[in-house]
């Protein structure tokens, strides 16, 4: 579908792209969605040329030229935000806009050491798995979704887990930052224990273009697919109408 409008979803770490589902049947049939899992997570295998940042963004780039997309939104979620803001700074051809899910911002991602150690060694683990729903999650979930988050969780491999802590996270992509020229939109939970409303606000929204939106969703954490899906389908909707035209 060359001449319409569509979606792509980018998940968080250690999450699938299968958390889009309930927004993508949310926007149907007006909008397609597509949200494939990133390289390592979900059933993904690793990306051809790494786990760095740009080498998410080329294979997301490759998906879009697979799927012979026309114009489309970048809808960057946590991990998924810092690939969407690498893949936008080189200007691809058809993107129209990018919506940005409590993003990892184009500065390292702001985590202790400890948290980041703790972090490794709870991959593989059920228990840790369980805990890490708890944590970032602020609303409550039917216990389907519930199981669902742990399972990605578990399904991630080593190899991707620990580059992402060790090394994507970290990355500085700040100084590309000025080559994103598309309109934006910046989303999130009030209530997240990962990335706070004020972390987007000093850390990625002095970097995105001049007027784009904070937009806060009261009650929600970090999940904001599984937690809000009718607010940010609602939002994504009205971001396609006002500020890309269709």
């Amino acid at each position: 579908m060359p001449d319409s409008l569509t979606f792509i979803g980018l998940h968080y770490w250690a999450g699938a792209g299968h958390e889009f589902d309930q927004m993508a049947a949310l926007l149907a049939p007006e909008y397609r969605l597509l949200a494939p899992d990133l390289g390592g997570f979900g059933g993904a295998p690793a990306p051809a040329n790494g786990f760095a940042v740009a080498a998410y963004a080329d294979a997301v780039q490759g998906f879009i030229k697979a799927e012979n997309l026309g114009r489309y939104v970048l809808v960057g979620h946590s991990m998924g935000g810092k690939i969407a803001l690498e893949l936008a700074a080189r200007q691809p051809a058809g993107l129209a806009g990018i919506v940005l899910l409590s993003p990892s911002p184009p500065s390292p991602e702001p985590m202790t050491d400890a948290d980041r150690q703790a972090s490794m060694h709870a991959w593989g683990r059920v228990a840790e798995a369980e805990k890490t729903q708890c944590t970032i999650t602020a609303r409550a979930l039917p216990a389907a979704t519930v199981r669902q988050i742990v399972a990605d969780n578990l399904r991630s491999t080593r190899a991707a887990w620990e580059a992402w802590l060790l090394h994507g996270s970290r990355e500085d992509i700040s100084a590309q930052m000025s080559r994103v020229e598309v309109p934006c939109a910046l989303v999130a939970g009030d209530q997240d224990a990962v990335l706070s409303p004020s972390v987007h606000g000093l850390e990625t929204l002095p970097l995105l273009p001049v007027g784009t939106p904070l937009e806060i969703v009261a009650g929600a954490g970090h999940l904001l697919p599984y937690e809000a899906p009718e607010e940010v389908a609602g939002l994504l909707r009205r971001f396609a109408r006002e500020r890309v035209g269709q």
